[in-house]
């Protein structure tokens, strides 16, 4: 037997679901369509409502308001159990009295499946995950790796529709974390099943995801294909969650439109130029990436070096700004030597420049 393909792997529709703790909306009214076999993940700070809409689609908690839908099917009040779908917990949630085949294979053991298919499709699972040779080892004979790997094999034994994900990697050290991505991969081509990931880390998100659903405050700020929301992010809070580092945000105002687009002042008092259509005194927020600020004597972006960053391949610098409280940070050539205290400065090509309104609402969209 080999692990591949479930037979009913199935799409996920979510329409107008909302969750209410008391007075409080954790989750306002969300409409969310996962296609058959994608790859989702769902990225945002602490407190944003990712994991609540996640443990709605399983049946951990009960909407306030609105529908869930897998595979057509609508599953809005019917039990976890009967949902199709399995979960991946932050905690590995594991039987410490059952060996790693014990605990694989445990779901298959409660729905009472004979003891041939039971041992076949755990070893099939653990050939998948090269969990073969800790098969006979209970969970405190396990790394943090091996152990997320086991609940991971417990999930999938089941052949889900659905295979849901919660911080699966938040608390394994940085190099797990890498290798765990790696698996993540991997076990999705082999299944080709429906998994959608929550995560705070937008390198997992920009990483594992065919689409990234970035939340912000209980709402769906944007949900796109990893590039789009880099290149085109619609709100401010996409543009926080998308790229690293994070995309230097300067406050703004508009001081003269054309045919060319708008030139915004700084508060330093330098400007810029930006394709986008705006209003003559409006306060918007200018968007930068590192990456895209380019070595330029002349460049409206400059200050003295507080921060060098040497990261292998990649550099940045940290230029302190006179009346501003946070640094604008550039990427450098991989060569470039910098000293602290040294003045930089840097240029951008107007495409590059992104502007949000008063609301945090992108323009150049």
């Amino acid at each position: 037997m080999t692990l591949g393909r479930g037979n009913d792997v199935a799409s996920v529709e979510i329409t107008g679901l909302a969750k209410r703790f008391g007075p409080d909306e954790v989750l306002a009214p969300t409409d969310l369509s996962v296609e058959d076999g994608e790859f989702v993940v769902i990225v945002g700070p602490s407190g944003c409502g990712k994991s609540t809409l996640l443990r709605l689609i399983a049946g951990l908690e009960v909407p306030s308001a609105g529908r869930v839908a897998i595979g057509g099917r609508d599953v809005t009040n019917a039990a976890p159990a009967d949902r199709g779908l399995a979960m991946v917990f932050q905690s590995y949630a594991l039987y410490p009295h059952l060996t790693v085949a014990e605990n694989i294979g445990f779901p298959l053991k409660v729905a009472g499946r004979p003891r041939a298919e039971v041992a076949a499709r755990v070893a099939a699972v653990a050939a998948s995950l090269d969990l073969t040779p800790l098969l006979g080892r209970r969970p405190r004979a396990l790394s943090g790796g091996q152990r997320q790997r086991v609940s991971i094999a417990r999930a999938v034994v089941r052949e889900p529709q659905v295979l849901l994900l919660d911080e699966p990697l938040s608390n394994l050290d940085a190099e797990l974390r890498v290798r765990m991505r790696h698996e993540f991969a991997r076990l999705h081509g082999q299944l080709g099943a429906t998994m959608i990931y929550v995560t705070h880390d937008q390198l997992e998100a920009m990483t594992l995801a065919n689409r990234i659903v970035v939340m912000s405050a209980g709402r769906v700020e944007q949900v796109g294909a990893p590039i789009d929301l880099y290149d085109r992010p619609a709100t401010l809070a996409v543009a926080r969650a998308i790229g690293s580092p994070g995309m230097n945000l300067m406050p703004a105002t508009v001081v003269d439109t054309d045919l060319r687009g708008a030139t915004l002042r700084l508060d330093d008092g330098t400007e810029v130029c930006a394709p986008v259509p705006a209003v003559v005194g409006a306060a918007v927020t200018l968007g930068v990436r590192p990456e895209h600020l380019e070595v330029d004597p002349n460049g409206p972006f400059r200050g003295p070096v507080e921060l060098f960053e040497r990261l292998g391949p990649l550099s940045f610098a940290h230029l302190g700004v006179p009346g501003r409280a946070q640094t604008v940070v550039a990427q450098l050539p991989s060569d470039r030597r910098v000293t602290l205290g040294e003045e930089l400065c840097f240029s951008i090509a107007p495409e590059r420049v992104h502007v949000f309104d008063i609301e945090g609402r992108s323009l150049g969209l």
